[in-house]
């Protein structure tokens, strides 16, 4: 029986996530659908950053913008449901939406595990739900008899940005 390989010794693979959610081996796209649902449901998230556990070993992840881009919305009664780049399906945590001085929408997914970036189809089906407050220079989220004031949109400065709360 041959010893284990010191991990130590291992040449860890470069993995990235461009900002369309795309992840990347070794700079070529992963498109087999069973690897891309093992990356994405190995993803993880601590103070260092994004990485994969792979037995002892940490693989560091380089993430561009956000590992998860929310691709579509849509409305389920009173609340919205996205679909993300993985094709799951998830209620909108309406307390973790904000947009960011760009304009660009973010708001946390997977559990508050991970923040995800809206794509433009998306937030267009978001601001269909997007009423002007009292004063008319905030947008503000309507969905049935419920207001829900969103950060960045409308109004003076950038908001703060929230990390996710698997970023401890």
């Amino acid at each position: 029986m041959m010893a284990a390989t010191d991990p130590s010794k291992w040449t860890l693979p470069r993995i990235a996530i461009d900002r369309e959610g795309v992840w990347f081996h070794e700079g070529e796209e992963v498109t087999h659908a069973g690897m891309l649902a093992n990356l994405q449901n190995d993803l993880r998230l601590d103070a260092q950053g994004y990485y994969l556990q792979v037995g002892i070993v940490r693989v560091p992840v380089d993430v561009e913008d956000t590992p998860f881009v929310i691709v579509r919305v849509e409305r389920d009664g009173d609340h919205l449901t996205t679909i993300l780049n993985d094709l799951s399906r998830e209620p909108l945590d309406t307390e973790t939406l904000r947009f960011a001085e760009n304009g660009t929408p973010y708001s946390s997914v997977k559990g508050g595990m991970f923040e995800a970036r809206w794509n433009r189809a998306a937030t267009y089906q978001l601001l269909q739900h997007v009423e002007p407050d009292a004063s008319g220079e905030r947008g503000t989220l309507v969905l049935g008899d419920r207001r829900y004031a969103v950060p960045g949109l409308g109004g003076e400065g950038e908001p703060e940005r929230r990390p996710p709360s698997g970023a401890n």
